[in-house]
């Protein structure tokens, strides 16, 4: 169902991310999304810096935004962190960098949270312009509510000193409800960052509960569980309209949500969540052109 038949005249923008090894390696990467898309490219610690560098390289050769991420906790040393800075910046134009805690219980160095890393000045000292920092609307294990907040409050002050385009990208989660509350509730708490919703692309049920398993979204698990009553479901494919829908209906018809656009998590495949996405009207491949995002 597209935005025309619903009756909404304003396209949500829709991000993606891929795997470094999938940013060097995929043949179905050229062409995939439109010109100008975000394409974060995930760290989950096993990947070289050459591959990092590499995969950023070529996701900008193809006419995409490269978005790497830096998992603060995983880093060593701000030597290394400028290191890496220094060679995305130079070597394949980045401008714009997602940083997260990371989700290790033990620092692997300096770093202990996203703020320390913020405060060494790096980022903008090599001409990072965009930022995204995590967002929990189911919460998160390792931090109450309120220090989520208080943490999220700090960063849009550092970004206000800084000048970097600060925004929020959050887990993945199926209940379409609970994220446009906990979007819209930010602003009673401060809060006026763009907020970019994670929603999973099309994927079996299975392969869902394997992935929010992983990355620790339990109550995304429960959500499953509840609607896959049968090994007939759990065999079947999961639509992501049924969370995107609401968030975009929501987003178009109040001007004032934070909600700027989703970001695909492409459990199923880059092509699948691709061929969605083009099919309900987010992209359009043939023309390269890019629906802007209802804010930033």
């Amino acid at each position: 169902m597209t935005q025309e038949s619903r009756g909404i005249s304003v396209s949500i923008a829709a991000s993606i991310e891929v795997a470094p090894k999938q940013a060097i390696e995929s043949a179905d990467l050229p062409g995939l999304f439109p010109s100008g898309t975000r394409v974060y490219i995930t760290d989950i610690g096993t990947d070289t810096l050459d591959d990092l560098t590499a995969a950023a390289r070529r996701v900008s050769d193809l006419g995409y935004k490269p978005v790497p991420h830096f998992a603060s906790r995983r880093l060593t040393t701000a030597a290394v962190l400028e290191a890496r800075v220094k060679r995305a910046t130079l070597e394949a134009g980045v401008t714009d960098v997602l940083v997260i805690g990371g989700g290790l219980e033990k620092p692997a160095g300096d770093f202990a949270s996203t703020m320390e890393v913020l405060q060494t000045g790096i980022f903008e000292r090599h001409g990072i312009s965009h930022m995204g920092i995590a967002g929990h609307p189911e919460g998160s294990p390792d931090f109450t509510p309120q220090v989520a907040v208080e943490a999220l409050r700090a960063k849009q002050e550092w970004a206000k000193a800084s000048g970097v385009s600060l925004r929020i990208v959050t887990q993945f989660g199926f209940d379409a409800d609970k994220f446009i509350a906990w979007s819209d509730g930010l602003r009673a708490q401060g809060i006026e960052l763009p907020v970019h919703l994670g929603v999973a692309g099309p994927a079996k049920i299975t392969t869902l509960i394997k992935y929010a398993a992983l990355c620790g979204v339990g109550n995304s698990i429960q959500f499953l569980k509840r609607n896959a009553l049968s090994l007939t479901a759990l065999a079947t494919s999961h639509s992501p309209e049924a969370v995107v829908g609401p968030i975009e209906t929501h987003a178009a018809r109040n001007p004032s949500s934070p909600i700027a656009q989703i970001h695909v998590f492409p459990f199923g495949g880059l092509k699948k969540s691709s061929e969605w996405l083009v099919e309900r009207g987010t992209w359009d491949i043939k023309t390269s052109a890019y629906p802007s995002a209802l804010r930033a």
